[in-house]
């Protein structure tokens, strides 16, 4: 065994050192754009030669002579390049060396693995060949198209082969390459063969004459104006009970079925007698003397803000119908679509208060997707400021085609909160946003949702959007059952609701403004909520309940005992005005806290609504649209921003003016929002702030972030029972964070963070640098010990 520790140890000292050719990141990107700027420039030679050849081929001999100029685009070298791959070489078939080269340029430029690119220069160049060679073949008095190649290797094989041997040759060179390159079988092409006959035969089946219109503007305008108080009725004419013919016997058979005799004699069921839980006695009994706990108590005066703080903003005329507008843009839509042959058979406008839909239904055979290609046309012919085409709308089987109205109507706060849908919403927390394309006010329940993403251009109507879902919380939720937490980047938008910082608004211990503007209180405020959430948590376990509504019925029926440290507990409303600010200034120390919110704390009454003008991939990541099905969208200024806050078009087809599209992961519904100004959010704020509060604000856990233990002495009989396993983990993995604490020991949070201020006052890492990882100032394991040795002396 010695002898063999002693070969194993000489072996490095004769070994050769193995030399690696492969070249660095910066080396690839430079050839990748050498080959990519070359593959342009044979691809314009090659072009330039088919006009320019005859011209050129006196400069070929001169390609030394400085003054002699080539017709090519690419003059010389051009000229020279194209002579030897298209006359010398492969014909037409040489354009596909510019491609194979662009796609290795491309490989190498950005970096990609290189498997595979071999496989596609080896088929490439077979498939070079056998181009070249079926136009030499089929083409044999124009030697430009195959090249000189092709002609050769044609000639040769017809001499051994003649003609028909060439042809077959030709055919079994592409059925190989057919099999190989895509998975060609007998079996594919008679499916396909199979499936084309089949939707032929189904088409004249299905086909059915229909009487065409003599002129299309003759066709009537059905109008569809619905009020507030309207209740649509669905109709369906093939599912009349009259229609279904009776059931009948196949022989024609009268059946009597025999008909079960009555018992004379009764049953007596005696009553189920339930024993009743202790715990649910004793409630019973709490109830009984002192009725259910009211959490409204304290507050027991509270008043709720009266309508007479909104403004009925254009509420009093309502809706006009303008009836040459509607017969103008009725009569547009028809002829567009008639010069594209495209009829319909039927029309109906349906008035909103910014946006009209047109819900046509074309006749039958036409293609939904053509109508739809036809977005611009349509908008150009109207000449309005952008359309949008449903094709088709959700459960109906029509065409919708919204249009603005020249004359917008304002939809105010007071006519949505005063909406009978509105007053008698049954919702945990209802929230009215405006009203739909049809004139209805559309409430939803944010307790659903149940986090909101809201993006939009600056001055689209995102801040309007954000008083307007603060405002139908305040008007509808006592200060007892919710609680704001606002976080305003722009430090002016939300500033207005100081006013009820005792009311709703909830802060951390320390904080002196309950509106959070500074980037630093965030990032303590966010993590803070995560701990109010797992303490919640805590709570229904205990409470052995799954969500916040159950708790608090649970509470109220005095089923939990205070000195167990149960209590009631108020919604929490997380609003953030400006969330790309947040990101750029604080990136994944924002992010991180919000996506573990967005993912657990729904069921614990903590809700996130955030709203951004920069709806872009990097602020609105993958784990963040994830957990936020519910997203509202104002105008956009590309179909990109559209697509990335909603997933699909539309948004950049807004009018802006808090015109908006909302989704709830499903079906995207267009909505005007209501408009509550400045004034009106100041009367409301005014109004609750000067009545009796509570002695301060809602106050969340205490958060002590990394950098609060700096300076800090600790005694060394005072050091946690884990101290030295993790200054081993720290100097071993020489990176020092309290998150890397808790993954290799095991250990919580608060008491990681502990141990991170023990180690910086014991001197082994440094001071807390922000988002970086703390500096470990002991080099090794070795010097560690000696320094704990030191220490211990």
């Amino acid at each position: 065994m010695a002898k063999k520790r002693t070969k194993s140890k000489s072996k490095p000292t004769t070994a050769k050192k193995k030399v690696s050719f492969r070249p660095s990141k910066q080396n690839k990107i430079i050839l990748g754009s050498l080959l990519i700027v070359l593959s342009i420039a044979l691809f314009f030679s090659f072009m330039s030669y088919y006009f320019t050849w005859q011209e050129d081929q006196s400069i070929l001999s001169e390609f030394a002579h400085r003054n002699a100029q080539a017709s090519n685009l690419l003059n010389k070298f051009g000229a020279s390049v194209s002579h030897f791959f298209m006359y010398q070489g492969f014909g037409l078939a040489s354009f596909a060396f510019p491609l194979l080269l662009a796609v290795t340029g491309l490989y190498l430029f950005l970096g990609l693995s290189g498997k595979g690119l071999i496989g596609k220069w080896i088929w490439g160049f077979i498939g070079i060949i056998w181009v070249s060679i079926a136009l030499g073949f089929f083409a044999s008095s124009q030697p430009l198209l195959g090249g000189l190649i092709g002609y050769e290797m044609n000639d040769f094989l017809q001499d051994y082969t003649g003609k028909i041997g060439v042809f077959l040759i030709l055919i079994f060179m592409l059925m190989v390459i057919l099999v190989q390159l895509f998975n060609f079988t007998p079996e594919g092409v008679a499916n396909f063969f199979r499936s084309q006959r089949q939707k032929i035969k189904s088409d004249f089946q299905t086909e059915t004459p229909v009487a065409k219109k003599q002129e299309t503007e003759e066709l009537p305008i059905e109008l569809n104006l619905k009020e507030e108080e309207e209740v649509p009725v669905a109709v369906d004419t093939y599912t009349h009970k009259k229609d279904i013919p009776p059931l009948q016997n196949e022989a024609g058979l009268d059946v009597n079925l025999p008909q079960e005799e009555e018992a004379d004699i009764s049953l007596e069921v005696e009553k189920v007698k339930e024993e009743k839980e202790e715990k649910d006695i004793k409630a019973e009994k709490l109830v009984k003397d002192f009725g259910e706990f009211d959490p409204k108590l304290e507050l027991g005066s509270y008043k709720f803000p009266p309508l007479e703080l909104l403004e009925a903003h254009g509420a009093a005329g309502g809706i006009t119908i303008n009836q040459e507008e509607l017969e103008e843009n009725k009569n547009r839509i028809v002829s567009t679509l008639k010069n594209y042959k495209i009829g319909i058979a039927q029309i109906k406008a349906t008035i909103g208060p910014t946006v009209t839909l047109y819900e046509i239904v074309p006749e039958a055979g036409i293609r939904i997707s053509k109508i739809k290609n036809l977005e611009d046309d349509i908008a150009l012919s109207l000449a309005a400021l952008g359309i949008r085409i449903i094709a088709p709308i959700p459960g109906k089987g029509t065409v919708g085609i919204e249009v603005p109205n020249k004359n917008a109507s304002i939809v105010s706060m007071r006519s949505v909160i005063a909406s009978n849908k509105f007053q008698k919403a049954e919702m945990q927390l209802p929230i009215a946003f405006g009203k739909t394309i049809s004139n209805e006010t559309f409430v939803v329940d944010l307790a659903k949702m149940p986090h909101l993403l809201m993006a939009g251009a600056t001055g689209q109507g995102k801040s309007v959007g954000l008083n307007a879902v603060i405002t139908s919380l305040l008007y509808k939720k006592h200060p007892a059952e919710i609680k704001f937490i606002l976080v305003d980047p722009k430090k002016v938008e939300l500033t207005l609701y100081n006013k009820i910082e005792r009311h709703f608004l909830a802060k951390l211990p320390d904080s002196d403004e309950a509106i959070i503007t500074d980037n630093t209180k965030v990032i303590n405020t966010l993590n803070s909520l995560c701990i109010e959430m797992d303490n919640r948590y805590e709570l229904l376990k205990a409470a052995m309940v799954r969500n916040i509504k159950e708790y608090n019925a649970k509470f109220k029926a005095r089923k939990l005992n205070p000195n167990d440290g149960h209590k009631f507990l108020p919604y929490i409303i997380l609003v953030i005005d400006e969330f790309a600010d947040l990101i750029m200034t604080a990136g994944k120390e924002v992010e991180t806290p919000i996506a573990r919110l967005a993912q657990l704390a729904r069921a614990i009454g903590i809700h996130l609504i955030i709203a951004t003008q920069r709806p872009s991939v990097n602020v609105i990541t993958g784990i963040i649209k994830a957990n936020f099905p519910a997203r509202i969208a104002f105008r956009v200024t590309s179909k990109i921003d559209s697509r990335t806050i909603l997933d699909a078009q539309g948004a950049d087809q807004l009018i802006g003016r808090g015109d908006m599209l909302y989704t709830q992961g499903n079906d995207v519904t267009r909505l005007q929002c209501a408009f509550v100004d400045t004034p009106e959010v100041s009367k409301i704020t005014e109004y609750i702030g000067s009545q009796r509060a509570y002695p301060e604000a809602h106050l969340l856990p205490e958060y002590v972030g990394e950098d609060s233990g700096t300076g800090i002495d600790y005694d060394i009989s005072e050091r946690d029972a884990m101290f030295r396993e993790a200054a081993e983990v720290i100097v071993t993995a020489q990176q020092g964070s309290a998150s890397l604490i808790q993954r290799k020991l095991k250990l919580g949070y608060n008491r990681a963070g502990r141990i991170i201020d023990q180690l910086e006052a014991a001197g082994i890492v440094g001071p807390f640098e922000g988002s970086k990882a703390r500096q470990v100032l002991i080099p090794d394991m070795y010097s560690l010990e000696q320094f704990l040795e030191n220490e211990s002396k």
